[in-house]
C-alpha cells in the first residue's frame, strides 16, 4: 500500500469540509497500515456527509481492490474484491443476462460501499436492499484477523458489518446473488400527479406490474399544489445490444455561482419539468433510467463552492412527507431536486439498515450556512415527530438524539464497531466515548 494525497478525499455533498489523509490499497492480503490513528474504508466517496470521512486519522482507498474473482455464468454469483463498482459489476454481467440486484441513483459506488451503506433502489418493493443479496464476505478486522461472514456464518457480525458504515472493519471482498434480467433496456413510463394521494395510488398499481418505480416531487410547491409531481415506473425488456455504460455527456468545470439555484430559477425549472413527460412508453437504456444523474459529470459543483446537503428520511406515510415538504418550501430554501419512493416490508438485513416500511423522501438544498443548518433541525424535528428515521449515507447533521431515536439498535450495533475503526459520523453521533 502507499500514501495517498493529504487533500484528495471528500464527501459527494462536499460537507463538512476537511482536509483528509489517505492511504491507497493495492491488494487485499495486505495488512492494515501502522498507525495509533483509526482508520476507516473509502470508496468512490459518493456518500453525501462525513460517513466516509474521518477527520481523526487515515481513510483507505479500496479502488485498487477491484478485481473479480469468480464468476458462474449460470447461476450469476459474483466474487468480487471491494472496490468494484456497480457499475463494473453492471457491465461485466448485462451481456450475460444478470444486473446487480440493487442499485442506488449512480452507478459510480462501490460493491464494499453499497455493503456498508445498505444501499436501496427504486426496486425496495421487490428485492429489499442491497445487503439481502450479499452471501458472503470478508472483513479484515484491526488486530489482523480475517473472519469469512454471511447470513449463516459469524450471522451477528455480518448484520453488523451489512448498513455498518465501514467501522466493523475492512470488507475486501464480496460475494453477490445477481439478479437475472432479460435485457439491457427498459421500458419505462411517466405519470404526472398533482397530490400525494394520488402518489400512493400509482404506487399501488406500479408496484404489481413494475420492478421498479419512484417520483419526482416539486420541492416548491406549497398549498393546494404541495405534493405534485412526476409517477416514473420501468420494467427490463429483451432485445437490442447491450449498450456499453455510457460517459458522462457533460461535465460541471467549476463551482456554479450561488445565484444558479436561486429560488426563482429553481422554480422556473420545476414548472419546465412538470410539463416534460411523454405520454406511452418509453424504451431507454438501463444507465439513463436508474442512473439519469451520472449524465453529468461532476453535477455537485451546480450547488456552488459550500456544497450541498441531502436530507433524506424515511417515515410512516403521506402525512409526515405532507410535513418535511411544506417544510422545506416555507424555508425558502426550496429543494433542487426532490425524490420521493416508498419501502415495503420486505426486512432489511442489517442492525443499521435504513429502509423501513413508510415513504422516503429525498431533499437537496445548497450549503447557506446557518440557514440551512436551522432547516435540517426542523426537518429532523418532524421526522422524530413521526417515529421516523434520517439515512446516515446522506447526512451531514442529524444530533445524537436524533440518530438514537430513529436506529434503537444502535447499542447492539456498537457492541461490533472495531476500536481501528471510526468516522466523521460515528464521532458525531456514537457513544461519547468514542
Amino acid at each position: 500500500m502507499a500514501s495517498g494525497d493529504a487533500s484528495g478525499p471528500s464527501s459527494w455533498g462536499r460537507n463538512p469540509h476537511t482536509v483528509q489523509r489517505a492511504v491507497a490499497l493495492a491488494w487485499a492480503s495486505d495488512a492494515l497500515p501502522a498507525t495509533p490513528e483509526p482508520l476507516l474504508p473509502y470508496g468512490m466517496g459518493r456518500s453525501y456527509g462525513d460517513v466516509c470521512l474521518n477527520p481523526a486519522g487515515p481513510v483507505l482507498l479500496t479502488r485498487g481492490l477491484r478485481r473479480f474473482l469468480a464468476f458462474d455464468a449460470q447461476t450469476g454469483v459474483l466474487r468480487c474484491e471491494a472496490g468494484c463498482t456497480l457499475g463494473e459489476v453492471a457491465e461485466l454481467s448485462l451481456p450475460r443476462g444478470f444486473f446487480p440486484p440493487v442499485v442506488p441513483g449512480t452507478r459510480f459506488i462501490t460493491v464494499g460501499g453499497a455493503v456498508a451503506n445498505d444501499v436501496h433502489g427504486k426496486n425496495h418493493h421487490r428485492a429489499g436492499t442491497f445487503g439481502r443479496h450479499v452471501r458472503a464476505l470478508e472483513l479484515l478486522r484491526g488486530d489482523g484477523t480475517r473472519v469469512v461472514c454471511g447470513p449463516s456464518a459469524s450471522a451477528e457480525l455480518f448484520r453488523a458489518t451489512v448498513g455498518g458504515l465501514g467501522l466493523t472493519g475492512l470488507i475486501t471482498w464480496v460475494e453477490l446473488q445477481l439478479a437475472p434480467v432479460p435485457g439491457a433496456w427498459m421500458e419505462v413510463q411517466a405519470t404526472p400527479f398533482a397530490t400525494l394521494e394520488r402518489f400512493a395510488e400509482l404506487t399501488a398499481e406500479s408496484d404489481k406490474t413494475h420492478a421498479y418505480t419512484v417520483a419526482w416531487v416539486d420541492g416548491l410547491a406549497r398549498g393546494s399544489a404541495l405534493g405534485r409531481g412526476i409517477f416514473f415506473r420501468g420494467n427490463h425488456v429483451s432485445g437490442g445490444e447491450v449498450p456499453r455504460a455510457p460517459e458522462p455527456r457533460w461535465r460541471i468545470p467549476f463551482d456554479a455561482p450561488d445565484a444558479l439555484l436561486s429560488t426563482p430559477l429553481v422554480r422556473a425549472f420545476n414548472a419546465l419539468y412538470r410539463r416534460w413527460p411523454r405520454p406511452g412508453t418509453r424504451r431507454v437504456s438501463a444507465w439513463s433510467f436508474l442512473h439519469p444523474l451520472d449524465a453529468v459529470g461532476a453535477w455537485n459543483r451546480l450547488y456552488g463552492a459550500r456544497g450541498l446537503f441531502q436530507h433524506q428520511s424515511v417515515v410512516p406515510g403521506a402525512q409526515g412527507v405532507r410535513e418535511l415538504l411544506a417544510t422545506a418550501a416555507d424555508s425558502g430554501q426550496g429543494s433542487f431536486l426532490t425524490v420521493l419512493k416508498t419501502f415495503s416490508d420486505v426486512p432489511s438485513p442489517g442492525l443499521l439498515s435504513f429502509p423501513r416500511p413508510g415513504w422516503t423522501l429525498a431533499l437537496d438544498f445548497p450549503g447557506r450556512g446557518e440557514a440551512t443548518a436551522r432547516l435540517l433541525s426542523r426537518l429532523d424535528a418532524v421526522v422524530r415527530a413521526h417515529g421516523g428515521r434520517v439515512y446516515p449515507a446522506k447526512d451531514a447533521h442529524m444530533s445524537r438524539d436524533t440518530f438514537r431515536a430513529g436506529y434503537p439498535t444502535w447499542k447492539a450495533f456498537s457492541a461490533h464497531v472495531d476500536a481501528r475503526f471510526s468516522s466523521g459520523f460515528w464521532q458525531r453521533v456514537g457513544p461519547e466515548a468514542v
